[in-house]
């Protein structure tokens, strides 16, 4: 059969248009029927959400893991090779609460670094003098500067914590006569040791971190350490200041023969009040001496300069 006599055969056209018809009857029920759900929409965005949820928890705690895994090397390291030892930890643990390092881990880390760090610096010493050759140097002198790198590197540690030891107790000193302000009004108005603490590290928080903590620390011992002098004794200890000290001495009294808190509390925060005002007077009265050598080194010869040149030139140049 030809393809024109197929065109104009009626039963061909029939069944083409019935196909067609089909075809289209079912485009248009997909088109009506599939992923136009509010519930499967819904469905869609909680399996996503959840999705990202997981990852987000596996995320997490694959860090964690890792955190510890890391905490557990530099523990198996310093156990390993015998840093820790009884007396020396409680006084290095003492010496990184005074600048403010308390994690069960600021020993470890500590240790850790006074054994990396001469090694560091003593390689970085060798590669610049020796290797490279930043400075041409002479064998002694290269000798001389590696052994300063690790010397560098072994007191470095102390020197850290030194500094940050100061800064803090500078600190403390700047907010002691405050807190005791605190502390006065507080037991003035009939609340006991442990609610006056308290109350007072709240209320220093927003101005100085520091004697916060110190003070929620001693709240805390107060209430779980067998004998309340001890937690106080801590308190020194962590604080090395002359007011701290008295401020414990005044409390461990009151503890143990039960004299009026708020009167002594104001003696001692006028008397901290006239020490810091001293001391201040004291730095004043020393800064002329202080400024002397600078003065010498750096603003005597500029004076000389602009007050001598002119005359200096007059004369060199009627000479010529």
């Amino acid at each position: 059969m030809s393809l024109n006599r197929l065109m104009n055969d009626p039963d061909f056209i029939a069944t083409v248009c019935g196909a067609g018809v089909f075809a289209v009857v079912v485009l248009i029920w997909t088109a009506l029927m599939e992923g136009d759900s509010l519930h499967e929409r819904l469905k869609t965005v909680t399996m996503r959400r959840e999705e990202l949820i997981d990852k987000e928890k596996n995320k997490k705690q694959s860090r964690r893991e890792h955190i510890i895994s890391n905490k557990d090397t530099v523990k198996s390291l310093v156990q390993r090779l015998r840093l820790e030892q009884g007396k020396q930890t409680n006084e290095i643990r003492l010496k990184l609460a005074r600048a403010g390092y308390r994690s069960r881990d600021a020993v470890m880390i500590y240790l850790l670094m006074r054994l990396v760090m001469p090694i560091c610096l003593g390689l970085l010493a060798f590669f610049m003098f020796v290797v490279i050759e930043v400075v041409s140097l002479d064998a002694m002198m290269r000798f001389l500067a590696v052994f300063a790198g690790l010397l560098l590197g072994i007191a470095l540690p102390d020197i850290y914590l030194k500094n940050q030891s100061q800064r803090r107790m500078g600190l403390l000193r700047k907010a002691m006569p405050d807190a005791l302000d605190l502390m006065v009004i507080c037991a003035e108005a009939g609340l006991s040791l442990d609610a006056t603490l308290d109350r007072v590290s709240r209320e220093m928080a927003p101005s100085c971190a520091e004697i916060a903590e110190e003070i929620g620390l001693t709240s805390v011992e107060l209430s779980f350490l067998p004998e309340r002098s001890m937690a106080l004794q801590n308190l020194a200890d962590r604080v090395q200041l002359q007011g701290v000290a008295s401020l414990v001495n005044t409390l461990i009294q009151t503890e143990r023969y039960g004299t009026p808190l708020a009167q002594a509390l104001r003696v001692l925060s006028a008397e901290m009040r006239n020490e810091r005002m001293m001391v201040a007077e004291t730095k004043a009265a020393k800064l002329p001496a202080t400024l002397t050598v600078p003065m010498i080194l750096f603003i005597m010869p500029p004076l000389f300069f602009v007050l001598l040149g002119p005359a200096v030139l007059k004369v060199t140049a009627l000479a010529k």
